[in-house]
């Protein structure tokens, strides 16, 4: 498996999920994977691709304070994205199912949080995966995914489309998931914090850091001469074609 590098900094929520949504046709056309780390412009609220957001969040609300509204194209359930590190994994779907693809990009992250210095493990069973409802993805972690003690730390989601997947998620600098609640058309319960990288290190990392470490472990763990990947012209034209869907209130609050 060839692997590629992106690290793309902050962009606005509809630019970052028509990024990921380029980067997925991408790898069923050339059948490279691309590890992709960036950050958000601005708080956004982002909604799982089946979850209900109708009644339960409030978009009125969330434009008050400055707070962009999205739908993922992968599932899960809501993530508030502000002071974090997101990647995203995007490749050929090949033999592997997606259990198997999920947990091994998940012992990849671990591989690089490590290198960090976070003492994080892999979740274990905890009944079934939670269904897409309206309350928040860090609200407890499931099966694969990585926490510190009982508290989450990274939240994924991995969907698949025909020949390729996309797998992205949240690692949390600080843990803006509270401001949920303020943004809930309607009380969510209460949820065990989260855990940051700022707890766990002591200080804030910067994002370039995060990537920084990831990219490492793709090359230790996956392909020693994964190179950089530049957003040429075929790229950046894919993504801004892609806009349109996530731009469209009819996708952001479809359910």
């Amino acid at each position: 498996m060839h692997w590629r590098l992106l690290y793309t900094a902050r962009h606005s929520a509809v630019e970052n999920m028509a990024l990921d949504a380029a980067l997925l046709e991408r790898a069923e056309r050339t059948g490279e994977t691309v590890l992709r780390v960036y950050g958000w412009a601005a708080p956004t609220l982002s909604f799982g691709r089946n979850q209900t957001a109708r009644g339960v969040y409030d978009g009125t609300a969330a434009a008050a304070r400055g707070v962009e509204v999205v739908r993922r194209p992968t599932g899960g359930r809501a993530v508030l994205h502000h002071r974090e590190a997101t990647y995203s994994v995007t490749g050929p779907v090949g033999e592997h199912s997606l259990g198997e693809s999920y947990g091994r990009i998940n012992r990849l992250l671990l591989d690089g949080l490590r290198r960090l210095g976070v003492r994080a493990e892999l979740a274990r069973a905890a009944g079934r995966a939670p269904l897409p409802t309206g309350a928040p993805c860090f609200e407890t972690p499931t099966e694969g995914e990585l926490v510190v003690g009982a508290r989450k730390l990274v939240g994924s989601a991995q969907y698949r489309e025909r020949n390729a997947f996309l797998q992205h998620g949240s690692i949390l600098i600080h843990d803006d998931q509270p401001l949920l609640s303020a943004l809930a058309a309607h009380s969510l319960p209460p949820a065990l914090p989260a855990a940051t990288l700022a707890e766990e290190l002591g200080h804030a990392p910067d994002p370039a850091d995060v990537a920084a470490a990831l990219f490492d472990a793709v090359r230790h763990g996956e392909d020693p001469d994964a190179a950089p990947l530049d957003l040429d012209a075929a790229l950046t034209t894919a993504a801004r074609l892609a806009a349109a869907r996530f731009a469209s209130d009819d996708w952001t609050w479809r359910r």
